[in-house]
């Protein structure tokens, strides 16, 4: 696409081949979207606090926007960046940017100033949507500051009370209908996923129409399952990664109903559950561990609840149980990422399978492989780094050709950065990242190895494990821990008799113990693991509260 500078770095070959196969489905977004507009005008589209919208709603919302936009001047193949909480509003500018060939890049709350303007700066936005005030954050203030060092930016869109240079949303809403809009291709990009990735800055990722659609639109497909009912609640930010899928996949693409929430709570979520009966709930661990260790889910009938589906970060066996037993539904383990990579659980699958892997590759979305570190496939049952092709893979990294040489290859093979291993019976089990690794006197320490055994005790909602710098050792490692309420703190001499009977090495054995009433968490839901480490050194530079117990 000419416009905003992007190439497709899937060969073309594997292009053509998917669409000769049906696996992209070759249409736009929001042709897809104005076909269920059609069909079923007066369908819910989203349910939330703020009430319900429709279809024709929507749709309705989204042509006025487009025309705003349009009259604004923003043209095919711009890009808008939006920060913005769950709400119709997520939902209705990414349709408007879709129907007129712009790009939307959302980047979920909670995200601050450098962050923000690495995003901006790295696409080039000329656009930039926010509410004013998140969390206590002036963001008007903030976004006014970053403009004069983002040359690209010439429009700064406003929701809430009008400020002086800000285009209100609301008069965008007051535009006429659009009713004739441009002419898009659906092998032009749609989306900039953000990773928070292990890099100093923000990754950008840019996906297609067909990327979107035929890969994270697929996995939607696969999940619904033929169901009349599809109603999945996303407790995760619809500006993630794990959150892209509910605008383009769910409403346009499935033609089905969203439960959103403004913000994660165990309260809200519990209100969500009772008030919209959802058919599938979208989480991390940690939201999954929080909810169902409060007791007032069991008041709740769950008849309609289909499955959790929980991504974003490895989850621990003992979580995994807890979920069939407090939900009484399946259990979904998603392994995916922005990058461009998708394997999952079935509903069908054996609860052993589910709670060791994320399921069986489905080329159809996404083909795996695991390699050495010469990039040769491994035999079965080997160790080595997750690669993943197929109709989920995103066109490039945006304006990085160096993320480009260093995570994609000439076949257009994504390279993760994740360790796995496919099993007799074709599963991929995870072993965590090549970059998440503690080492302890030249000794490799996998954290999510500690971190599955942990939570298998009783008292432990949640772990993770982070690295203590060691004058000696290079690194120790610290168990980081939230417990039930009423629970007593646990001593180390107590978690490491538990980590050991449970087969853990004395060399990984944990040396120090911190407790925490909560983790601290990304914008994603994930555990914030660098704002951890940055508050275990704070605790160990300042105190004697953090302290070093030799391993049993």
């Amino acid at each position: 696409m000419k416009q905003s500078g992007l190439i497709n770095l899937i060969p073309e070959t594997s292009r053509n081949e998917w669409k000769a196969s049906g696996l992209y489905p070759d249409t736009t977004v929001f042709s897809s979207f104005q076909q269920y507009v059609v069909q079923q005008p007066d369908k819910i589209a989203i349910f939330s606090s703020e009430g319900e919208m429709s279809y024709q709603e929507i749709y309705d919302e989204s042509v006025r926007i487009a025309m705003g936009f349009e009259q604004s001047g923003i043209v095919s193949g711009d890009v808008i960046v939006s920060q913005l909480s769950n709400n119709w509003r997520s939902v209705v500018i990414d349709l408007a940017a879709a129907s007129i060939g712009a790009i939307i890049c959302p980047i979920p709350p909670g995200r601050g100033r450098l962050d923000i303007e690495s995003v901006v700066k790295c696409c080039n936005a000329r656009t930039i949507i926010v509410e004013n005030h998140q969390g206590g954050i002036d963001v008007c203030e903030m976004i006014e500051a970053i403009r004069p060092l983002v040359l690209s930016l010439r429009h700064l869109i406003l929701i809430g009370e009008p400020r002086t240079g800000w285009i209100e949303f609301e008069q965008l809403r007051k535009s006429d209908p659009m009713t004739s809009f441009p002419v898009v291709s659906p092998d032009d990009p749609v989306r900039f996923l953000v990773s928070s990735g292990t890099e100093s800055e923000p990754k950008l990722i840019a996906y297609s129409h067909n990327a979107i659609l035929g890969g994270r639109g697929r996995f939607m497909q696969v999940l619904r399952n033929g169901a009349e009912r599809f109603v999945p609640l996303y407790l995760v930010p619809l500006g993630s990664a794990f959150g892209s899928t509910a605008s383009f996949c769910v409403i346009a693409w499935q033609g089905a109903a969203v439960v959103v929430l403004t913000k994660f709570s165990v309260d809200a979520t519990l209100d969500a559950i009772g008030r919209f009966r959802p058919t599938h709930i979208f989480g991390v661990p940690t939201m999954f561990q929080r909810i169902a260790a409060d007791p007032r889910l069991s008041l709740l009938d769950l008849t309609d609840l289909k499955a959790l589906v929980c991504g974003g970060a490895l989850i621990d066996e003992a979580t995994i149980n807890r979920c069939y037993e407090a939900f009484g539904c399946s259990f979904v383990n998603l392994y995916g990422s922005a990058d461009g990579v998708n394997c999952f659980n079935k509903v069908t699958d054996a609860r052993n399978k589910v709670a060791i892997t994320v399921g069986k590759p489905n080329p159809e979305i996404c083909d795996i492989k695991i390699v050495d570190d010469q990039h040769k496939v491994l035999p079965q049952g080997e160790v080595g780094e997750i690669i993943a092709r197929g109709p989920i893979s995103p066109m490039q990294y945006v304006n990085s050709p160096i993320l480009d040489q260093t995570y994609r290859n000439q076949q257009g093979w994504v390279l993760t950065g994740d360790l796995g291993c496919i099993d007799c019976d074709g599963y991929l089990n995870l072993m965590g990242r090549k970059k998440d690794i503690i080492i302890r006197g030249g000794a490799n320490i996998s954290p999510a190895q500690i971190e599955k055994i942990a939570t298998q005790y009783l008292d432990i909602i949640s772990a993770a494990c982070i690295a203590v710098a060691d004058p000696d050792l290079g690194q120790r490692v610290c168990l980081c821990l939230t417990l039930k309420s009423g629970s007593q703190p646990l001593s180390l001499t107590e978690i490491t008799h538990f980590l050991s009977k449970h087969g853990l090495e004395k060399h990984k054995l944990p040396e120090y113990i911190c407790h925490f009433s909560q983790l601290p968490l990304s914008p994603a839901g994930k555990v914030d693991k660098k704002a951890l480490s940055a508050l275990i050194g704070e605790i160990n530079s300042s105190s004697s509260y953090l302290r070093h117990e030799p391993a049993i």
